[in-house]
């Protein structure tokens, strides 16, 4: 075990785990975060997806040691249930949310791309969301809220 501190969601954290313990681990079972959840361990699926300085990075297949030094915000960072970010407010407002599993991959992959590219057409988005799997067929929903945020970001 190695004594590791992150800033996860604004707070810095001191876990000790093995260095190549998976940040989702650590997020989940120390940290006792909700919002990236375990799918497929090989980064297909994209339930574990969590923000590494403003990027989008599978967080099961991440080894803690990769991110000591990195920003990680997770789902449960981005907004609070009394501010929810834009974007979750977006997906709140169109109902785009069924069970729930897959909203850490679409909401901060949405984000993340939509916040460096703000003129993004519905195709590029697209493009940038086709690695995420949902299993409750909630797409076209997700995509309104999305397309809702980008209208946000572009004003």
């Amino acid at each position: 075990m190695t004594a590791v501190s992150l800033k996860v969601n604004g707070a810095v954290h001191a876990v000790a785990v093995a260095p190549e313990t998976p940040l989702l681990y650590v997020l989940t079972d120390e940290l006792h975060l909700r919002g990236p959840k375990f799918g497929c361990g090989l980064a297909q699926c994209g339930a574990c997806t969590v923000l590494i300085d403003g990027g989008p990075v599978r967080s099961c297949i991440t080894p803690v040691s990769a991110v000591k030094s990195a920003e990680i915000i997770t789902l449960d960072g981005l907004g609070t249930p009394e501010k929810p970010h834009p974007i979750q407010q977006a997906f709140i407002d169109e109902q785009a949310a069924q069970c729930g599993f897959c909203l850490s991959g679409v909401i901060l992959t949405a984000k993340s791309f939509l916040d460096r590219n703000p003129r993004a057409s519905d195709d590029e988005i697209r493009s940038a969301l086709a690695g995420l799997l949902c299993r409750c067929f909630a797409h076209a929903r997700m995509f309104k809220a999305i397309q809702r945020y980008a209208k946000m970001v572009r004003s």
